[in-house]
């Protein structure tokens, strides 16, 4: 383990959502303030959308250990569920164990703890993550809580938390009533470099480091380019670069590191080939390129003349002289799928 060799008091780049590592760039900061401010101004229903990755979850427990002195909370997850099944987890969550199955005298019983808690000056907060996973019925059980107020304040605050596809079920007709009550929409961006930069620096810190920088330079541009800014790729990366790192018994990470570090980590080079064709030929029809061309990369196997005319030969361009399904050796079948890799991620970038 690489703790020791770097003088880390713990692992700075694992994956349970921990508040303590939470770094928040421009976008989550953003997504933090409005969260917190619709919870303070009562406003009901809020809404958290991301990429997987993103760290909402990490980030909704900031929120609620935020919260904690002065509200009650519930945090709910198993979103694949029937409503019967989410009020049981609702209520086993803020600690109602029972058997009852009937969803009306489940209402009853959340609603007496409800008022309890206003009675007492407090809040009550749920959250439920990755909503995308339930169905318009579960979701529509989750809108009838919020009818559960005074005629001066509404009793619960309700944050739904997810991945896109959260935002496609929120716009479909049959949701329209629970969409209308979603007072807040908030989503969180990927970090810019020097945010991923910064997220690196604040993990290690809080794990322990204080030696000089660990990542060079490069390492850190490197260790941008290749996570695109996503929090849980970074610390995928990180993790495996310290790991390297610590076997070659280097002191610093650098790039030739994290090069070795994202190819080993390169899905592409366990794609099938029939896998790795469609996944061109996808990319050249969106591209509008011929459907005969294979890559071209500069100093590669693969010659003949460009289809991309004017421009800049420095970058992965597609050519003619050689089809991908030619019998190739099992040297140029690797460098072919590397090409399509670097194609792939050069693609994405521009």
């Amino acid at each position: 383990m690489f703790l020791e060799f770097f003088g880390l008091r713990e692992q700075p780049f694992g994956v349970s959502p921990d508040p303590r590592f939470l770094y928040l760039g421009s976008g989550h900061l953003e997504a933090l303030a409005s969260l917190y401010y619709g919870i303070e101004a009562n406003r009901g229903f809020l809404a958290l959308v991301a990429r997987p990755g993103m760290g909402k979850t990490t980030l909704l427990f900031h929120l609620l250990q935020k919260f904690s002195p002065t509200a009650r909370t519930a945090f709910i997850f198993q979103t694949q569920c029937n409503s019967r099944e989410f009020m049981r987890f609702l209520l086993a969550e803020i600690g109602i164990e029972n058997d009852v199955q009937d969803l009306v005298r489940m209402h009853e019983q959340f609603n007496r703890c409800l008022v309890q808690e206003a009675r007492a000056g407090k809040r009550f907060i749920v959250v439920v993550d990755e909503a995308q996973n339930m169905d318009a019925s579960v979701l529509e059980t989750v809108r009838l809580l919020s009818d559960f107020e005074t005629p001066q304040a509404k009793l619960l605050q309700i944050i739904l938390a997810g991945q896109p596809t959260l935002a496609d079920k929120l716009a479909s007709p049959a949701l329209t009533q629970l969409r209308q009550r979603i007072t807040s929409l908030s989503g969180l961006s990927p970090f810019s470099p020097q945010e991923t930069a910064g997220f690196i620096s604040h993990r290690l810190h809080v794990a322990g480091y204080k030696g000089p920088a660990l990542f060079s330079p490069e390492a850190l541009d490197l260790m941008a380019e290749a996570s695109e800014g996503i929090p849980r790729q970074i610390n995928n990366y990180c993790f495996h670069a310290l790991t390297l790192a610590c076997a070659m018994r280097k002191r610093t990470v650098d790039g030739g590191v994290v090069r070795q570090v994202v190819n080993d980590l390169d899905i592409s080079r366990f794609m099938t080939d029939v896998e790795a064709t469609s996944t061109l030929s996808q990319l050249r029809s969106q591209m509008n390129l011929s459907p005969d061309p294979v890559l071209q990369v500069p100093g590669s196997h693969f010659e003949g003349k460009d289809l991309v005319e004017g421009k800049d030969l420095g970058k992965p361009v597609l050519a003619s002289h050689k089809r991908a399904e030619d019998n190739l050796s099992p040297a140029e079948a690797q460098q072919h799928m590397q090409d399509v890799s670097r194609l792939l991620r050069t693609w994405r970038s521009g």
